[in-house]
């Protein structure tokens, strides 16, 4: 599923990426302070998949100077495996996730600045309310979790800079997770709270 919605991207990327020149200038006060934006992974929904995300995502950001920026992200997505398995064998593999999924809403605060021309390195903070949901659709809990995500992307002017996108990579984690019930807890348990490799692929509108 990802890696469907990141070849999508990566084409975006390539058809435009002569005309990046993507770093804001120091002494540049005429640049568009402010922009919304979503993921283009929330295409994830309309693809056949045993793991569709059901995921809504929206930000709006600030930029504070040329280098540093801001958002507050409004994020809503569910998944049936635990998000800690790593790429290979078991990922999304029958008989490693959940009995049923888990629906989460949360918002986060992330700051990022940049680096060198168009990269950048990102924070992400979010707390995120959780709905344990079983096989037969009913609700069996409901649950609590801080979801960190550090990453490192560039950013790509598109149209005289009204629209840009942003591919990532990221690492996850998850500082705090409050108890689940038994059956998911003990699906959880068996893997780190770390995920190495996590695609972003945003996009955005400034003004």
């Amino acid at each position: 599923m990802k890696k469907k919605i990141l070849r999508i991207g990566l084409a975006l990327v390539i058809a435009n990426s002569l005309k990046a020149n993507a770093q804001y200038e120091k002494g540049n006060s005429t640049y568009k302070k402010y922009f919304i934006g979503s993921t283009l992974f929330m295409l994830a929904d309309l693809i056949p998949d045993n793991n569709p995300p059901g995921m809504v995502y929206l930000n709006f950001g600030y930029r504070l100077t040329g280098k540093d920026v801001i958002s507050l992200e409004l994020k809503t997505w569910k998944y049936g495996w635990p998000i800690g398995i790593p790429y290979g064998k078991s990922y999304e593999a029958d008989g490693e996730g959940f009995p049923g999924h888990i629906r989460e809403y949360g918002f986060s605060l992330a700051y990022y600045r940049f680096i060198w021309k168009g990269l950048f390195a990102q924070v992400d903070v979010m707390p995120a309310w959780q709905k344990f949901v079983n096989e037969d659709s009913n609700s069996i809990g409901n649950g609590f979790q801080i979801f960190n995500t550090y990453s490192i992307g560039y950013h790509i002017k598109l149209f005289n800079d009204r629209f840009f996108i942003q591919p990532s990579i990221a690492i996850t984690h998850r500082p705090y997770q409050s108890k689940m019930p038994d059956t998911f807890q003990q699906v959880d348990d068996k893997w780190p709270r770390f995920f190495y490799g996590q695609p972003g692929l945003h996009f955005g509108y400034n003004f």
